[in-house]
């Protein structure tokens, strides 16, 4: 009996991995391509975004300035994306590693943070910004006090707002900044100039127009951040009750009651 329950249980689970696996489209993959700096891979994203129809799931920042760019889309899309964004990366030389996998498991998504699922979240509490449809500059230095200095020069040197700023291990930090395209290639010069002053410049980059993917998942201050404001709680209208009047009735008519005999009730009959 044991041995008939346990094969009934395995069957069942082998039906239920099936149909979990019936959901996802058999022509799937995933694309991931790491660097050895936010700049980067954020260039590198860029790059896959616009190559090939993928979407970005986001980054994974495993520490000592290794950063990782997640997409998904169909196997051939996914193959492109990653070969002209590892082309990218290597042009910077930070590339450390590429991967493909196609038609991956529901367990490895489920685990590791790949799933499209993670999108719609990102989406949702990243939302838009008033820096939202901007140009973006992003110096990347060895030390905080040259990021910090870079920023202070971008700012001065033109009209730029910084966004975020981003820290991945190793000493490694980014200051991004955004605006139109002069004037935040104008402020990433003098940010260069000011970061070499101070420590070590370790990468830099311009990216003049964003993508939607990309825009969603790039750091932003709260500062920036277009919080819907909530609708205004409905509180309920206090009804003012009357009184009923009481109604006066009228009286009853009282009648005495007569009662008859027996011998009355039968000659009644009769």
């Amino acid at each position: 009996m044991t041995s008939i329950a346990a094969s009934n249980h395995r069957h069942a689970s082998q039906s239920q991995t099936h149909m979990k696996s019936s959901h996802l489209p058999s022509d799937s993959a995933l694309g991931l391509i790491s660097t050895h700096s936010f700049p980067a891979i954020v260039g590198t994203a860029d790059m896959m975004l616009k190559s090939a129809d993928v979407t970005l799931v986001g980054y994974e920042k495993i520490g000592s300035g290794h950063c990782t760019a997640i997409v998904r889309g169909k196997v051939a899309n996914v193959r492109l994306a990653v070969e002209e964004g590892a082309k990218t990366a290597e042009k910077f030389g930070q590339l450390i590693s590429k991967l493909v996998i196609p038609r991956p498991m529901p367990n490895l998504e489920a685990v590791f943070p790949i799933g499209s699922h993670l999108v719609e979240i990102a989406q949702q509490q990243q939302g838009y910004s008033r820096l939202s449809n901007r140009s973006i500059g992003l110096i990347e230095t060895r030390g905080f006090p040259a990021m910090v200095g870079a920023a202070d020069a971008m700012l001065k040197s033109a009209d730029v707002q910084l966004a975020s700023y981003e820290i991945i291990g190793d000493g490694l930090c980014t200051a991004i900044v955004r605006g139109s395209v002069a004037n935040v290639a104008v402020a990433i010069e003098a940010g260069m100039h000011e970061a070499e002053k101070i420590g070590e410049l370790h990468a830099m980059m311009i990216i003049p127009r964003l993508l939607e993917d990309l825009e969603h998942t790039l750091p932003v201050a709260s500062y920036w951040r277009e919080d819907q404001e909530p609708l205004p709680m409905l509180m309920p209208i206090p009804v003012k009750q009357h009184q009923r009047e009481v109604l006066a009735l009228p009286e009853l008519e009282k009648k005495p009651l007569v009662m008859k005999k027996p011998a009355e009730i039968e000659e009644t009959i009769e």
